[in-house]
């Protein structure tokens, strides 16, 4: 059943199911978007309506630690994660203003604060919930999570009120020649390894990383590292392409084939993935 903090689901209206129904026939979804939740597992949704992530509510998740890929300027997903199951958050972004963000929630742990995004002006406020919070259980990583350790280019978004940066740059076809910084980068193993963290023992990944999740999933199942969910956002398919669908289809398949499943979407670019098989 899915609870009842399970929010802020899409309305599916005549109008939304018409153009959904329109884009499949112009190839401009994919199949993936079409999967339906699977009522069996006991989810729940966590943050807010931009930041916000679907799971499976378990008792696994009491106590432990996950990794958040993508922090940007929206932590609700990760303060809420971290207070409702006491766990520990390794957050890892390297944008300059996702750093600035998680600097300025440190220095507001224990009190409860609004925050007003003003590159975004339509979007809601966030109300941080820190009063039950220490300081360690929010942990950034100002690294680029990535397949391998390096020095990368970031490139920059179209839209330069945006936050998310890009390592693929799917956003202008994949290009090598437009704006960017170069910052660290790392793998999941890596960033295991110098957070201490025992692999088994973390059992959420999230990954909200404009693209570069395709080679970090793949990275990670090569170095044995299959967490027991993993929320994802497969960014590529809100720019639909003949490479976008394919490099999902890619992925998906290699899932699959370790054990996972999709039980749940948003109809849109987010994907929740269970593994059941050992």
């Amino acid at each position: 059943m899915i609870k009842s903090l399970l929010k802020n689901t899409p309305i599916y209206t005549p109008l939304l199911i018409a153009k959904r129904y329109l884009d499949n026939l112009l190839n401009k979804r994919h199949p993936l978007q079409n999967v339906k939740t699977d009522n069996r597992y006991d989810l729940i949704r966590l943050g807010s309506d931009y930041g916000g992530w679907t799971f499976v509510d378990n008792s696994s998740l009491y106590g432990g630690t996950i990794i958040s890929a993508g922090l940007g300027e929206d932590a609700s997903f990760d303060i809420e994660f971290a207070s409702k199951y006491d766990a520990k958050v390794i957050m890892i972004d390297p944008t300059p203003r996702a750093i600035d963000h998680f600097n300025f929630i440190s220095k507001n742990i224990g009190d409860i604060i609004e925050f007003k995004n003003e590159h975004a002006p339509k979007q809601n406020a966030l109300s941080y919930d820190l009063s039950v919070m220490h300081q360690s259980q929010l942990v950034l990583d100002t690294r680029a999570l990535w397949s391998e350790a390096g020095r990368i280019r970031f490139y920059e978004p179209i839209n330069t009120r945006h936050v998310s940066h890009s390592i693929v740059n799917f956003q202008n076809d994949y290009s090598r020649s437009t704006p960017y910084i170069e910052v660290d980068s790392c793998s999941v193993r890596q960033l295991l390894h110098d957070h201490n963290e025992d692999p088994a023992l973390v059992k959420l990944l999230k990954l909200d990383i404009e693209g570069a999740e395709i080679e970090v999933i793949e990275s990670m199942i090569c170095d044995g590292f299959m967490p027991e969910q993993i929320c994802v956002e497969f960014d590529e398919l809100s720019k639909p392409s003949i490479k976008a669908f394919d490099r999902v289809t890619e992925v998906n398949k290699l899932l699959e084939t370790n054990g996972y499943t999709c039980i749940y979407t948003d109809g849109n670019t987010d994907f929740l993935y269970y593994r059941t098989n050992d």
